[in-house]
């Protein structure tokens, strides 16, 4: 039997809401990708991560219907998960999209990725954010990979974003930080994420063809 630990990415200032992650500490006992892909699939959390290296940082991150080479989610977690277990956090994660770096800044986890490796995420915005509170799915069937946002305060940088995701087996994203990063990228300044429940992302753009995305971890006990 896999043993499959879960932590919450992105959670609010209380340490509420947040993205489920599922995480299995040693892939190594679940190598086959269609055994991986099943048990991904079964969780159905947005994301389920799978460590081959954890000293290394190296793993492979699945969505119930999909394997990615990066997700902004994914990697956040990730490097909480190995600062837990190796009581120190690493400087690089590894990922089929290639190296990422990871730093702490107080109690949010940061990571660095390539926009090529991340989905790519269609942007619509929205006219307020109630407008976007109302949603009870995309605007149109079609759009099954796409973040719908509007500005709470763009003065301050402060939007309200929710995520439909069906084309990666995802209903609705309830924190997604890989299209968070385009939209930071996008608009080209640092942002403050009201994401999907009560999430809450960080998210700003990185060096040229790179994003940053950041946010507390917690355990989920539940």
């Amino acid at each position: 039997m896999t043993d499959v630990q879960v932590v919450r990415v992105f959670a609010d200032q209380a340490g509420n809401f947040g993205n489920k992650l599922g995480v299995v500490l040693d892939g190594a006992k679940l190598p086959d990708p269609v055994e991986r892909q099943q048990l991904a699939a079964e969780l159905g959390y947005s994301e389920t991560i799978f460590f081959d290296n954890l000293e290394r940082a190296e793993f492979k991150i699945y969505t119930p219907a999909t394997e990615l080479p990066f997700a902004g989610h994914p990697a956040v977690g990730a490097a909480w998960v190995v600062n837990r277990e190796l009581g120190k956090a690493p400087d690089v994660l590894r990922v089929p999209g290639g190296e990422v770096k990871t730093w702490q800044d107080g109690e949010d986890v940061w990571v660095r990725g390539p926009l090529a490796s991340v989905p790519p995420w269609w942007h619509e915005r929205l006219d307020s954010a109630e407008a976007v509170d109302q949603l009870t799915g995309p605007l149109t069937p079609e759009q099954d990979a796409t973040q719908l946002w509007a500005w709470e305060d763009e003065q301050a940088g402060i939007v309200r974003v929710r995520v439909f995701a069906r084309r990666f087996g995802i209903a609705e994203d309830e924190a997604c930080g890989s299209a968070s990063m385009r939209l930071a990228a996008a608009l080209g300044r640092r942002l403050t994420i009201h994401h999907g429940n009560g999430s809450l992302v960080l998210a700003q753009p990185g060096p040229p063809s790179y994003a940053e995305v950041g946010g507390p971890v917690v355990p989920d006990y539940l």
